[in-house]
């Protein structure tokens, strides 16, 4: 699994260049992606970054042009946080022009998106949003499931603890993003990073901390 965050700090850079992380890019951030690395691009519908559709679609089309198509992993598209059935429609218009520049489309799943209310057939990555109390349930860890044997990557939103990680790759997550790293990345990136060679190297190790 592969943690993104946005490049807080030198150090944070370095570990994206490293591979170690990679990177997480919205609207309103307008940080420059460290070279080499990998990047996603959500939408910024969560929180104050959504500057609408037609200036959010130029600016993914200038990120991918920027940063080329190879190095990303998916652009989510648009959103209405909480709601499945509005953001079924709110995104079903953008999953092929998504995938018209060269690059995999998540499908953002919301509370009760389990109810039919996925486009399987046009997601190249379900991307687990909605409250946190549904993206840890029984329903998304179905959906996740449900995912993988479609062949379809899964990514977790708000991953910001030691036992969210361990959720997420108990999920099946190949990636996972959160803004832990935003505050105070001196002090948390080694224990970002110390948590995650430790996931990999052995799930089973963990605890149950937040």
């Amino acid at each position: 699994m592969l943690y993104l965050a946005t490049p807080s700090g030198a150090d944070v850079r370095a570990a994206m260049q490293a591979g170690l992380l990679g990177c997480m890019t919205t609207p309103a951030q307008g940080n420059v992606i460290p070279p080499g690395c990998l990047y996603a691009c959500d939408n910024g519908k969560f929180g104050k970054g959504w500057p609408g559709e037609q200036a959010w679609f130029a600016w993914l089309k200038s990120t991918v042009g920027r940063y080329g198509p190879g190095r990303c992993l998916w652009a989510v598209a648009p959103d209405v946080p909480l709601d499945a059935a509005a953001t079924l429609a709110e995104s079903l218009p953008w999953l092929q022009p998504i995938r018209s520049l060269g690059i995999p489309v998540a499908f953002a799943a919301q509370d009760g998106s389990e109810h039919g209310l996925i486009p399987w057939d046009s997601t190249d990555v379900l991307f687990l949003a909605g409250s946190t109390r549904w993206k840890t349930s029984t329903a998304a860890h179905r959906l996740a499931l449900e995912a993988g044997e479609r062949g379809l990557a899964v990514h977790m939103g708000r991953v910001n603890s030691r036992r969210r990680l361990r959720i997420a790759q108990a999920f099946g997550c190949t990636t996972a993003d959160g803004t832990y790293l935003a505050f105070g990345p001196d002090t948390n990136l080694p224990r970002l990073l110390a948590w995650m060679h430790q996931l990999h190297a052995n799930p089973t190790l963990f605890g149950d901390d937040t």
